[in-house]
């Protein structure tokens, strides 16, 4: 395996967050996650010694990290340069893997936990979003948009987008996401008063 220690568990961790948005959390064992980052399956146990729910908690975290670092580096320009960028990651996502992968936080989100307790992955994703809305929800607090209508507008935007990427992974095609963008950038200019 190329690499040790801090950069070696970042690839697993990053291969876990590709193999969830691609087969789910259910459907992703730690051997085929080891296989897919090239990683011996000793060292996946060792950096993740409780096992498939500690490696897909830090997968999704790491998902949900990098999307609100982009995401918040687009939204110094305002909201609608971060509801472009958040559209076009996901684009990118499904043009990229052929419509076979989609987000790791929304494929944790809609699988059953294994009892009635949040599950750490589930309680990442929910982590995940959260972050999600408050960086849209800040953007446009600061352009004009009132508090309770930036809160309920970050939310929509999240959740839409989210529910478009699944709709075009089945259907094999961007037109939801495009169809949703559009009714999104229109909401986004009527809320910054536009």
């Amino acid at each position: 395996m190329s690499g040790s220690g801090p950069q070696a568990r970042r690839r697993i961790v990053a291969g876990a967050a590709d193999m969830i948005s691609r087969r789910g959390l259910n459907a992703t064992s730690i051997r085929e996650t080891a296989k897919h980052a090239e990683a011996p399956l000793g060292s996946t146990y060792h950096y993740f010694p409780d096992g498939k729910e500690q490696l897909a908690a830090e997968a999704v975290r790491y998902a949900g990290e990098r999307v609100a670092r982009r995401l918040g580096w687009e939204l110094r320009a305002g909201p609608v340069a971060g509801l472009e960028a958040f559209l076009a990651l996901w684009r990118t996502v499904l043009l990229e893997s052929g419509f076979r992968a989609g987000c790791p936080v929304l494929a944790v989100s809609v699988e059953e936990p294994p009892s009635d307790e949040a599950p750490a992955p589930l309680a990442a994703a929910a982590e995940a979003f959260d972050s999600w809305e408050e960086l849209l929800s800040a953007s446009l607090r600061e352009h004009g948009a009132p508090p309770e209508q930036s809160d309920q507008t970050a939310a929509l935007v999240v959740a839409a987008v989210e529910g478009a990427v699944a709709m075009c992974r089945a259907k094999r095609s961007t037109l939801p996401l495009d169809r949703v963008a559009e009714r999104l950038h229109a909401l986004m200019r009527g809320s910054l008063g536009g």
